[in-house]
């Protein structure tokens, strides 16, 4: 068996030009030399094992669009697997995976397979100690719990209901020549009235959206921000014009309980709205053309920062996917009230998230973003920005909503994540070490500790004061 040659002339020198590099900078980032640099892009040379490597470590979003067939990209995922911290005592060079991969593709299969079942046993196990150590038995979860473990084992994406939304982004938009590839509220407006036969009335009350089926009526509250007014539009219009999409998936579902079931199909709903208003592939290369500012995306789709920071930790799609992203919500109390990670970083289901996370500084300070580059116990780096955010209530008598939201990635993305310019994530001590929860966190020297880790005894001595009154056993 031969491997395919990859020659990729094109596609490195468009690379050099989006990061403004010349042939000598870049080639040295490479580490070749100019002279094999010119071969390479002249199509006179193929990319190695070894080049490749260091490609898709450096460039991990253009990696899976120069992969040309099912060799490479089972190179590419087992490549991936290898890189985890579990296999950093023994690493094996690029060289031996890609020969494992042409010559085993079935063992290579399998050991990328068993990988992502460890790593979801991983969090499971997880899910499961904290369920036991906060009380809360496993098989008692609350509905809302369900559905929220339910996006996570999804991966956050749903590839019918997403490709659906994008349709349905296109018909709205038909022949405007709108700049933006975002539905006008207008035209979102015209279909539920003109197609759906849906009429629709601009009215304070208590509740931000009110729909009644029986008389075809909609009652918006006009106190919400436009890009709040405009999403609860896009959900009305979601829920109706994908229904049967939407009634599939719930139906597919392993939900136990009629509630869970329910808030299911709310949550798909809210899915297929955020995919209708910021559509996966126009939005997918608007992010990637700013680097993943969250502001210029706002701007760019008109919709709120929130909105857009949920929308990138959505872009999972087989064969385009974006930046694996973490997103979450936390209140002013340490409540993690959405939550999801495509990426290693696991939050915790039950009590309070790391008190080191910048993301609990940003709730007490609205309209400021804050960055992070933090490290976990496993090793891993990673880059974020968090900013607090005010949701105004429309009355005197409402306090308003106030949160923090908070989205970031593995640190060998942070040349596409705008917030971490002028960061070394390679610094030694430059990360702040976090940890999912304290109660599953294993570092033994953390001054921010709330409680001791659950499956390690404590030694407590009355003649010595630590930051904490016990050590870790």
């Amino acid at each position: 068996m031969t491997r395919q040659r990859i020659f990729a002339g094109s596609r490195m020198r468009q690379l050099r030009a989006e990061r403004g590099l010349r042939q000598a900078g870049f080639a040295a980032r490479l580490g070749i030399s100019t002279s094999y640099l010119s071969q390479i892009e002249h199509d006179d040379r193929p990319l190695t094992p070894a080049l490749l490597d260091r490609l898709q470590k450096l460039f991990p979003l253009e990696w899976e669009e120069v992969a040309a067939d099912a060799g490479d990209r089972r190179a590419g995922a087992l490549r991936e697997a290898a890189a985890d911290p579990l296999f950093a005592a023994a690493p094996i060079a690029p060289e031996q995976l890609e020969r494992a991969a042409l010559q085993q593709p079935q063992l290579a299969d399998q050991f990328v397979a068993l990988h992502a079942a460890y790593r979801r046993a991983g969090q499971r196990l997880q899910i499961i100690d904290e369920a036991l150590t906060g009380g809360t038995a496993e098989g008692s979860r609350l509905p809302w719990e369900e559905v929220r473990d339910w996006f996570h084992d999804a991966g956050n994406y749903v590839d019918r209901l997403d490709r659906a939304a994008e349709e349905l982004a296109k018909e709205l938009r038909g022949a405007s020549s709108a700049p933006s590839p975002s539905p006008a509220v207008e035209a979102i407006e015209r279909r539920l009235q003109g197609g759906l036969g849906i009429s629709i009335v601009y009215r304070q009350s208590e509740s931000l959206r009110d729909f009644d089926a029986t008389m075809r009526h909609l009652v918006i509250d006009p106190s919400q921000p436009p890009e709040s007014r405009r999403f609860q539009l896009a959900h009305q219009l979601a829920a109706l014009a994908l229904a049967d999409e939407i009634a599939a998936v719930v139906e597919a579902s392993p939900l136990r309980t009629a509630a869970a079931r329910q808030l299911l199909h709310v949550g798909l709903a809210n899915y297929a709205a955020g995919a209708v208003l910021m559509p996966y592939t126009p939005f997918r290369a608007s992010a990637r053309a700013v680097r993943h500012d969250i502001d210029r995306l706002r701007l760019e789709y008109g919709v709120s920062f929130e909105q857009a920071c949920h929308r990138l930790s959505t872009l999972q799609r087989p064969g385009a996917r974006g930046i694996p992203m973490f997103f979450c919500r936390v209140d002013m109390a340490g409540n993690i009230t959405k939550r999801h990670s495509a990426t290693r970083l696991q939050f915790a289901r039950f009590g309070g998230a790391c008190p080191l996370w910048i993301v609990h500084e940003a709730a007490a300070i609205p309209d400021r973003i804050l960055f992070q580059l933090a490290e976990t116990p496993d090793g891993l780096r990673y880059v974020s920005m968090a900013k607090g955010l005010v949701k105004p209530s429309g009355s005197y008598a409402r306090a308003p909503r106030r949160y923090a939201v908070a989205l970031g990635c593995e640190a060998r993305y942070a040349a596409d994540f705008v917030y971490a310019d002028g960061v070394d994530v390679d610094a030694p001590q430059a990360a702040a070490r976090i940890g999912p929860s304290c109660r599953i966190c294993p570092r033994d020297d953390c001054d921010q500790r709330a409680f001791p880790p659950s499956d390690r005894p404590i030694l407590v001595d009355p003649d010595r004061r630590d930051v904490v009154p016990y050590r870790i056993g």
